[in-house]
């Protein structure tokens, strides 16, 4: 209440009195003598509310949404919390609901669409039930470990890019029917919340959040107590782990939390914050996601009558202690350490987000051996009967005083992969120090491109659209575009302007919600309802802020920025959003430098900075920009799936070409800014900063602007319809999952059963693996001839080798000595390829060798093209459990 004038005010006991001029005015304060807390009921004709509440697919379908809001559109507008509109519903509103047959029809549509759902068959039961059962396509296969998941804010455990992927990935699995267990943290206070100060700083704010609100259930065993497990921390320090479940769709999600009572206070604050606290916190974290989400797991299994997956999928290092918990299952059941990893191995893998060496979890090694806690024996307590330094090993790096989480998760998979192509090229660099004696592009490293869930980043406006181009039933598994002739030049324009003109709108009520939160008036904010303009070129910007995403690339000539902004005839708007991690002095500063820019007169209204980027606020941007903007440091992005969000919108790219982009890039699609290589820092911001200004202000906005009688840019359209053909389907989170099933899942599963089913098969394995090690420093090629002339001798002058006419054969023959092993053990492979003046391969092609009748090994090649052609030999181990020939590292060369 706001007194003006105020004369006089006095507090008694149960009253107050204030006046004004020649008035009194009394106000009686009324106490409670008690509290009574009134719980929510929900009438018993609508308990399935609660079903659909509780299973998230009510995220990414449309229609169970709009049942929520329907019973009060004001209170789903501000939350979009399916329960906290039942905890919050007035049994007088429950009535009118109850004679609303409208209502009471979609309830019921909703409720049989949900359970059918669950029940129906699906792409993995169709083409991957082996005894057309279907028993066996529902049992768990893979069990899918994350420290984040993004799939909804009303579920806060999720800080950005991996967290939504890991989200997309579990949405995706269960519209597919790819019978998956998620694992992951219930952080209490999930990741920070962001306002601005007066001077544009980042301010991080925590909020708690209470279990009992969440869309999560408890575990509860037969006795319908919460199912637990433990871990044991150094000094005898036991940590309780409970289970909690969300259900995204058929897919479980089981998350583990340590805010117990019978924890110590530091234990129970393990899983308080997504990234927080210090290297300790950190890994006493991935200890119970990796060790505690294995137990957890089997427990769950068990406790639900469901077989244990077979696959483990560790999605980035954060989970890589897992692997030894499942060594030590092994071990129990009678193997080995080696046998045991070698059936780990066969069944696990491994995905890396990193595409820079500071980006990988690093702990002191002293600290791991500390948590591993060695007994008189050498063998850990906290993973029972596993040698201590076995495990230190698998996280060895070149600095012998630091153990490396990504290191371990390869050594730990048989199967890994980068996210991207070109990022996979730059895992298998830099991780090629741990396949010595083979190229790079031998790395046992793929790739699969990342994507996004079609269903949940579609806006409303587009779906209807959407749903015209793939087909009513298709929209969260179509794996084709093609029929977006279907849809004219005009309604894809106005679908552009009307998704634009909401965002515009959100954006003038969250930069006039940031400014009140940086302590400004209602009184000098009138110029916040005018920013932006519906009708202008939106240029959007929303990601991760550190140093390699460049935020700030786009002010390194601010005139010029300036000058794009405020075109007359064609001017350019920025919307750009963005969290930097607390600890991340760089990418706070780089923020801030933005938000000043965006605050100065005159720019204002064209550039605007929105706080606290999260899955909402990233909807409404992917939706209503005209172009995405991504210019990191090439090639430092692994991905970007921010920009694949924004394509299936209709937004067209405007990328280095760099993560997903370089695979997909084409002129017709979007514009690619060219990458300098080869130059200081500053030179490259500078130049590529400058081809951005050109195709922003050459390009972009003369194609936006360039309209026809309609009123339709005809031109920026027609490169709307064929980014959205070409480049929806291959950026579909469908696509990733198929990916997922068919390249790395079941063969994992087809490796890990053919070592199982042979009791034997495991212990061979590894003595075959000892006595390779243990004679391979006795391999050797002694000679090699083409065409009967010794090549060995020839390769020191290339004028001595004999020609070869295009179109015939070269007949390469070699000895190797073996030492102790036989040439079943191993493959003898020619090598050719173009040579360049330094003698080094290109193009190279390899063919295995034959074994002849006296011991030695030959090949017949085509040789095609003429020119100089380089030849050697190289012998590498074979075995059928072998993913790779590179996975143990042996290579002997000529």
């Amino acid at each position: 209440m706001r007194l003006n004038c105020l004369d006089k005010i006095h507090f008694f006991i149960d009253r107050a009195e204030w006046t004004i001029g020649a008035y009194t005015h009394t106000l009686y304060l009324v106490r409670a003598s008690g509290i009574v807390k009134v719980t929510p009921v929900l009438p018993d004709e609508l308990q399935c509310l609660y079903d659909l509440a509780y299973n998230l697919r009510w995220v990414w379908r449309s229609e169970t949404r709009q049942l929520f809001r329907i019973i009060d559109p004001a209170k789903w507008d501000a939350c979009g919390d399916p329960l906290q509109v039942i905890r919050e519903t007035s049994s007088t509103r429950w009535e009118e609901l109850l004679a609303n047959d409208r209502f009471l029809d979609d309830y019921e549509r909703e409720c049989r669409n949900l359970e059918a759902y669950m029940a129906a068959d699906s792409w993995f039961q169709e083409t991957h039930d082996p005894d057309a059962t279907g028993r066996a396509s529902r049992d768990p296969l893979t069990a899918y470990f994350s420290m984040e998941f993004g799939i909804t804010p009303c579920l806060p455990i999720y800080s950005g890019g991996l967290g939504v992927l890991a989200g997309d990935h579990l949405k995706s699995a269960s519209d597919l029917g790819v019978p998956l267990i998620g694992v992951g943290l219930l952080y209490r206070n999930g990741y920070f919340t962001q306002t601005l100060s007066r001077e544009g700083l980042q301010v991080e704010n925590y909020s708690d959040h209470d279990a009992a609100n969440l869309p999560i259930k408890p575990v509860l065993d037969a006795a319908g107590k919460q199912l637990e497990v433990s871990v044991r921390f150094p000094g005898k320090r036991f940590l309780s782990i409970a289970m909690w479940t969300a259900q995204v769709g058929r897919v479980t999600l089981l998350l583990l939390d340590t805010n117990l009572p019978e924890n110590a206070k530091d234990l129970r604050e393990l899983t308080d914050r997504l990234y927080g606290g210090d290297e300790e916190h950190r890994i006493r974290q991935e200890i119970v996601l990796g060790i505690g989400g294995v137990r957890a797991v089997c427990a769950y299994c068990d406790n639900a009558g469901l077989p244990r997956p077979q696959v483990a999928h560790l999605n980035e290092g954060h989970a890589g202690f897992l692997g030894i918990e499942r060594i030590r299952g092994r071990m129990d059941n009678g193997l080995n350490f080696d046998e045991a990893l070698a059936e780990v191995r066969s069944s696990s893998i491994f995905t890396t987000h990193t595409p820079v060496p500071a980006g990988i979890d690093r702990f002191d090694m002293s600290m791991v051996r500390r948590y591993l806690n060695p007994d008189d024996d050498g063998a850990s307590k906290l993973v029972p009967g596993v040698p201590v330094e076995r495990v230190l090993a698998l996280g060895a790096e070149d600095d012998p005083g630091r153990f490396n989480m990504a290191h371990m998760g390869l050594r730990l998979a048989q199967r890994s992969n980068g996210v991207a192509k070109l990022h996979g090229v730059v895992s298998r660099s830099m991780f090629s120090s741990l396949y010595p004696g083979f190229p790079d592009e031998e790395s046992p490293i793929g790739s699969v491109t990342n994507g996004v869930h079609m269903p949940t980043w579609i806006s409303q406006t587009m779906r209807p659209i959407v749903k015209r181009i793939v087909g009513e039933g298709n929209l969260a598994t179509a794996d084709s575009w093609d029929h977006i002739d279907r849809i004219s030049d005009e309604e894809l324009w106005k679908s552009r302007n009307v998704q634009r003109a909401c965002l515009v709108q959100a954006a003038r009520k969250a930069v006039r919600q940031s400014w009140l939160d940086r302590g400004a008036s209602e009184a000098e904010l009138g110029w916040t309802d005018d920013i932006l303009n519906p009708n202008v070129l939106t240029v959007g910007f929303a990601r991760r802020v550190s140093t390699y995403k460049r935020l700030t690339l786009m002010l390194q000539d601010a005139d010029r920025l300036r000058e794009i902004l405020t075109n007359e005839e064609r001017p350019v708007q920025f919307i750009i959003a963005g969290k930097a991690h607390p600890a991340d002095g760089g990418g706070k500063y780089l923020l801030q430098q933005l938000v000043q820019f965006a605050d100065q007169a005159g720019v204002r209204d064209r550039i605007v900075f929105l706080p606290d980027y999260d899955i909402g606020l990233a909807q409404m941007m992917v939706a209503g920009c005209d172009i995405w903007l991504n210019n990191p440091i090439r090639p430092q992005e692994a991905s970007g799936t921010s920009g694949m969000k924004a394509v299936m919108n209709g937004c067209l790219t405007l990328s280095v070409s760099d993560g997903w982009w370089d695979e997909m890039a084409d002129d017709e699609l979007g514009w690619t800014i060219p990458s300098v290589e080869n130059a200081d820092a500053s030179t490259r911001d500078r130049l590529e900063s400058l081809a951005l200004y050109d195709l922003l202000e050459r390009q972009a906005a003369p194609l936006f602007y360039e309209r026809n009688d309609d009123g339709v840019p005809g031109g920026w359209v027609e490169r709307m319809r064929k980014s959205l053909s070409v480049l929806a389907p291959k950026v579909s989170a469908t696509r990733m999952v198929r990916d997922y099933v068919t390249e790395y899942y079941r063969p994992a599963q087809g490796t890990y059963l053919q070592m199982v089913d042979d009791p034997q098969a495991s212990a061979h394995f590894v003595q075959w693996q000892q006595k390779l090690r243990a004679e391979w420093d006795k391999v050797a090629v002694t000679a090699l001839s083409c065409n009967d002339q010794d090549a060995l001798a020839a390769e020191k002058d290339i004028a001595q080798c004999q020609s070869v006419a295009a179109g015939n054969t070269l007949s390469m023959t070699c000895s190797v000595k073996l030492g102790k092993l036989s040439p079943d053990h191993v493959c003898v492979q020619a090598v050719c390829g173009a040579v360049d003046t330094n003698d080094e391969l290109h193009d190279v092609r390899m063919v295995t060798m034959k074994p002849a009748a006296n011991g030695d090994f030959h090949a017949e090649i085509p040789m095609v093209n003429p020119g100089n052609v380089g030849v050697t030999v190289r012998v590498v181990p074979k075995h059928p459990l072998l993913v790779s020939p590179a996975e143990m590292g042996l290579c002997t060369w000529a």
